[in-house]
This record gives structure tokens, sequence and C-alpha cells, in this order.
């Protein structure tokens, strides 16, 4: 199993105003460090008016920065929003083909729909679109990728025949990722044979072990993939924390962790209350219902850092601990985990830490 920063990059109030420039600063040395010290990979959000959680709307400007300064770290888009009029197809592929170019082969794509009513609705998409607008979106880049010349004539966008330029260096193309928290979402990334990302927030390691399973056995009996070939690689997240001992990090995680899990369940929890206000039920956003319900009835803020450490679902403690509970995320099944170390008001000094700590006593379990 690789090892992955992850960031959606929060700003914790009160703002000052160099709040959001520390932010992008220290993320970018964090990015540095972790070339330095071998980790695999660097991978934000596209996010757009979550404030305080996320301010990381432009991401693609920060990978740039990140090739510039960096070797050997893997740059994935964790996602790329598909949905019009969030980012043209044609466009995204300019984006990566750029990138790749610059960074010389170190792209992963990631794509995704948007879960969330305050993007959705900010930029004028309605729900019931967006798993068709995702797919034709995807689809239609890769098309670019790979030919020559291209035309298309689909049901969201239309381009009579264009060279699009510049083309990725990667052959066929960069590796193609689909984001899901859910479980038919899982079997969909296989069926297409996507690499995939599953974003499934406080999910017990068994429960994750499982929606693995389902994706594998999707991608293994894949004859037709999206891309040019087969992706089978699977990509987790996890919150990470890392500490000389087990009571310094736990003082640092239990706030942070619990925080996030509170107001990303308050976030997309909002999706369902939003398609019963437009009449309009969509079964893939399904299980997005227990998020809501767990909002209505006051739940979420029940959850404690202590018991999502129980599941599983988050890692936090000592280095052998923290080996420990990274060992479970490869016997589930995942082949790369994304390490979100700064969830809400972790310090630059503590993730810097965790950096250093996983890099000396964890990542050589691994390799």
């Amino acid at each position: 199993m690789k090892f992955s920063l992850f960031y959606e990059i929060p700003v914790a109030k009160p703002w000052s105003r160099d709040s959001e420039l520390r932010a992008y600063h220290e993320t970018l040395e964090q990015a540095v460090e972790a070339d330095r010290r071998g980790w695999h990979g660097f991978w934000t959000v596209e996010h757009h008016f979550l404030e305080e959680f996320s301010h990381c709307s432009n991401p693609e400007v920060l990978y740039g920065a990140v090739a510039a300064k960096t070797e050997n770290l893997r740059i994935g888009y964790g996602v790329r929003l598909q949905p019009q009029p969030y980012n043209h197809p044609v466009r995204s592929a300019e984006s990566v083909a750029v990138l790749d170019l610059i960074s010389n082969g170190r792209v992963d794509y990631g794509t995704g729909r948007s879960t969330t009513r305050i993007e959705l609705e900010g930029f004028g998409i309605h729900p019931n679109q967006t798993r068709e607008m995702w797919r034709e979106s995807v689809e239609t880049t890769i098309g670019c990728w790979v030919n020559d010349e291209y035309e298309f004539e689909g049901k969201y966008w239309q381009m009579p025949r264009r060279r699009v330029l510049p083309k990725p260096i990667q052959d066929p193309h960069p590796p193609v990722f689909g984001a899901t928290g859910s479980r038919d979402g899982h079997t969909m990334m296989g069926e297409l044979g996507l690499g995939l990302c599953s974003f499934s927030l406080g999910t017990p390691i068994e429960e994750l072990k499982h929606h693995l399973s389902v994706y594998r056995e999707a991608s293994d009996n894949c004859t037709a993939p999206l891309g040019s070939t087969v992706n089978n690689q699977t990509i987790v997240f996890a919150m990470v924390n890392c500490a000389p001992s087990t009571e310094q990090s736990f003082e640092v995680a239990k706030p942070n962790f619990e925080w996030y899990v509170e107001r990303s369940t308050e976030i997309i929890g909002e999706l369902p209350r939003w398609l019963e206000e437009l009449e309009t039920p969509d079964a893939s956003y399904d299980y997005l219902e227990r998020s809501r319900r767990a909002v209505d009835k006051g739940r979420h803020r029940e959850v404690t850092f202590e018991s999502l450490l129980d599941m599983g679902a988050v890692i936090s403690g000592n280095p052998d601990e923290v080996g420990e509970q990274c060992q479970a995320f490869k016997d589930a099944g995942a082949d790369v985990l994304l390490c979100l170390l700064n969830p809400y008001n972790v310090s630059h000094e503590s993730s810097m830490q965790t950096i250093d700590l996983v890099s000396r006593h964890v990542l050589p379990q691994f390799t």
C-alpha cells in the first residue's frame, strides 16, 4: 500500500487577512517535505462555497506549483467536478494534459459528480442530471486525449472536429478514477474499468473491505472500459494524525476529527432534503439519507473520536499504533491511502510531525 497526502485546505475562523495565504503556503511546504521523504502522491479536492471546511476551489493552479516544487509525487485530482458548468470536458482534458507535461507524467485524474446542495445549487445544476453528466464528460475528456482530432455530439456537450492540444505524456493517457461513497457506485466504477476513489466518510473498516471486494469483482469482469485500459487501483481516505505518544495524538485528533465528521454530515445531508423539495427523487443519492436522518435527529453531533477509532475509520496514535491501523486498510484491499492530515484546525507543526513520523516508522513497513 502506498501513502499520499490529501487536502481539503480548511481555514478555521476567526479569519485574518493572511489566513488563506498561510493555508496554501503550508500545504506547499508539506508537499515538498512528503516528496523528499518518499511519499507516493498529493491529492486535493475541488470544492466551492464551503467556508472553513474547504477553500480549495481552483486546485489545478496549486497542482502546477506542486509539480514545480517536487520531483516524484503523483499529483491527483481528488476530484475534478464533471457536471456543467463546473468544468467543460475539453477544458478538463487541457488542464490535465498541461499538468502531465509539466510534471513529467505524474498525474492521476480523479473524477466526480458532486454531492452537496450548496455547490450544485450555486452553479445551477439539477442533481438528477449529475451522474449522466459525469459519464458523458469523462468519456469526452478521454476522447480528447486519445484522438488526434475529435468531435462529439452528446446530450450536454457538443464540439465539431477539433485537435485538442496539448496531449498528455502518459500513454495511453493518465489513470482515470471515479469517486463514490455508495455500494452501487463501487460496482459501477468497476464495471466501467475506472480506478476507485472510495470516499466513504466514517466507514467501519469491515464495511470498507466489503465495498472494495464488490469493486474488485466488477473490475475483474470489465471487458469494455471507459478508458483505454482497465485501471483497477483502489484509493481510500482516512483522517490521520501521528505523534510521539498516544495521548499527544489523541489531543490533536479528537476535536478536529469530530468537527470534520459533524460538518461533512451537515453538508451532504442537505442534498436529500433538496431532492425532496424539488420533488425529484434520485436513487443514486439514497446513500446520503443516512446523513440527513442523522442531522435531523442531531445524532451527527454525538459521533465521537473514540467510536471512529474503534471502527477503524480514522488513524491516530503513536507510530506503532498508526502502523497497525494502516495495516488494516491494506488488509481491506487498499492500494493507496490518502492521508487527510488537517481536517479542520490541525497546526502546520502537527501535520509536519505526522509526515516525519510516518516517513520514518510507517512507510518502511509497506515497501
